[in-house]
């Protein structure tokens, strides 16, 4: 059931509507913050639409690198249990 939460980034409170937790609301919106906070002490611009596209375009490439090892062990795994599976099947026809 989606809920409503209030968030702050960048000094500005948006509510948002999610299925997530209240704890996970919370963490999203540290990590989000601390991704922002970063920013802006080792950049020279204080524009906060600067900062949040920077924020996003840091998140998004982190996103995307996990995604990327994510499929890739995922197919590992998928291959070793497919051949798993096949010496298993060797076997019984075997017994």
């Amino acid at each position: 059931m989606n809920s409503l939460h209030r968030v702050k980034v960048l000094g500005r409170e948006v509510q948002v509507r999610t299925t997530a937790a209240p704890e996970q609301v919370r963490e999203i919106e540290a990590f989000v913050n601390s991704a922002v906070s970063d920013l802006q002490a080792s950049m020279k611009t204080a524009d906060p639409q600067v900062i949040a596209i920077m924020a996003l375009l840091n998140i998004a490439e982190t996103c995307l690198q996990h995604a990327r090892e994510y499929n890739s062990l995922n197919s590992a795994v998928s291959e070793r249990v497919s051949r798993l599976v096949r010496k298993i099947d060797e076997t019984v026809k075997t017994v």
